[in-house]
């Protein structure tokens, strides 16, 4: 068995690209979104405050009379932080129950400090909304986090500029399948490596258009869903990525949109993923017209009725981007008026001999075709953008080592993009010299060294 089902282009870098990317390695580039600055308003017409415009980590956030004061004075950054003297908005303790106060702390990066500014105006973090407790619009009533209903006292206002839906960073979100490779407990990786999201794969056909995990495991029940409750109950997040390389997936089994969305509607219902990403491989989806279009008027679908749901497309590249069909896909998303929130690209079996060199230029070419369809700025597709890697050695037997995906990692988190995955925890251990296997790298290097590298993103 491949140690990925991942689709593969070849490209090659000319000289002058080459020359580029030794300035992007040297870290040159675009910056980062620009961030907002402002009030945060909402319930009854006040503001979110800092008790006491206090610094202290721990200290309470608040609902308060507007004052113009930097206790009101948030900055809303494309990484998904949202900061005040300082310090970041921080779910205490990382703890998705109802009723656990929202306070500032510095900033660590974690999944408690990513928020996302939905187009229903609520600001959610850990799948949960920011609360005005109580509906109590006094002076000093407590922020909490609460299951989102859409009242008044969920609803946000942000600086002008900030928190476009869509954008924010993800975690770093490694792939975790189940399905071989001898995967480990997604607890015990989370507590060693500080990660806090896993992409978990496949969601597949069982048969017409009916989903379920690697097209035999069943949907709910079994010990995917087992995995994705643990991994929620520590405090981290999921993503569920549909396709794939190989198997029988939904794109060609379902016979339209609407049937196509419906299947993923029923993955989001049975596991509440905070994204669905939707692995678009091989001849059977990426490169047959008609079923790329089904999947992407069925992603319309599916955002429309999900909006809190973050959607990514993953897919192929070349050295210097998107080939293709990758390009048709980008340029048809723009046609159909697609809302997809982040476009990734698979950076490996592309014929690299210098893996973090050429994940950075393909990275570019995807930024500007992103631009060119989109009507974007640099900041704009860089906060749509991701990357997924192959740590060790990839079918081709590239090489990405610690060192270049710790590049790779800070080239993505340096230029604002907002997704970072690999293939895979399962294969995040050494094995020099062992080859492209299922359950470890090929490499030597430290267990889960990987994974760590990611939890920085």
């Amino acid at each position: 068995m491949q140690a990925r089902r991942r689709h593969r282009v070849i490209g090659g870098l000319t000289a002058l690209t080459t020359a580029l990317l030794t300035v992007f390695a040297l870290g040159v580039g675009a910056s980062s979104a620009q961030a907002a600055t402002g009030a945060i308003t909402g319930f009854a017409g006040k503001c979110v405050d800092v008790d006491g415009a206090n610094s202290a980590d721990g200290t309470q956030v608040q609902l308060y009379t507007c004052n113009g004061t930097a206790a009101q004075s948030w900055d809303v950054r494309s990484d998904g932080t949202i900061r005040a003297l300082g310090k970041c908005l921080d779910v205490a303790w990382a703890n998705p129950a109802n009723g656990t106060k929202v306070q500032i702390v510095s900033c660590n990066g974690n999944a408690a400090q990513q928020w996302t500014h939905q187009a229903d105006g609520t600001l959610r973090a850990l799948g949960k909304c920011l609360d005005v407790s109580g509906w109590n619009s006094a002076d000093r009533t407590p922020l909490i986090i609460w299951d989102c209903h859409g009242g008044a006292n969920q609803v946000w206002n942000l600086p002008a500029g900030g928190g476009d839906p869509g954008t924010g960073r993800m975690p770093g979100s490694p792939y975790l399948y189940l399905g071989w490779g001898n995967p480990q407990n997604a607890v015990d990786v989370m507590n060693q490596t500080g990660v806090r999201s896993f992409t978990m794969a496949f969601m597949l056909s069982s048969g017409g258009c009916n989903p379920a995990w690697d097209g035999s495991r069943p949907l709910t029940g079994g010990t995917d869903q087992q995995t994705i409750n643990a991994i929620k109950a520590a405090g981290g997040q999921v993503q569920i990525s549909f396709g794939g390389w190989s198997g029988n997936k939904l794109g060609p089994n379902c016979a339209t949109p609407e049937a196509y969305a419906g299947a993923v509607q029923q993955v989001i219902n049975a596991h509440q993923p905070n994204v669905v990403d939707f692995d678009i491989e091989n001849s059977d989806e990426f490169e047959n017209e008609a079923v790329q279009d089904r999947i992407l008027r069925g992603l319309a679908i599916v955002k429309s009725n999900n909006p809190g749901v973050k959607v990514v497309v993953t897919f192929g590249t070349g050295q210097s981007g998107p080939n293709w069909w990758g390009t048709r896909l980008i340029n048809r998303a723009a046609e159909l008026g697609v809302p997809i929130d982040n476009y990734t690209i698979m950076t490996f079996d592309f014929g690299s001999s210098n893996i973090a060199q050429s994940t950075i230029s393909a990275a570019e070419g995807l930024k500007n075709q992103l631009k060119t369809a989109r009507g974007w700025t640099d900041a704009q597709a860089y906060a749509h953008m991701g990357i997924s890697g192959m740590n060790g050695l990839s079918d081709q037997s590239e090489l990405t080592s610690p060192a270049a995906w710790t590049q790779i990692r800070d080239y993505a988190r340096d230029n604002g993009l907002t997704r970072l995955a690999f293939w895979s925890v399962n294969r995040d251990r050494a094995c020099p010299g062992g080859g492209v296997v299922s359950n470890c790298s090929g490499i030597d290097q430290g267990n889960l060294e990987f994974t760590r590298i990611t939890a920085g993103f």
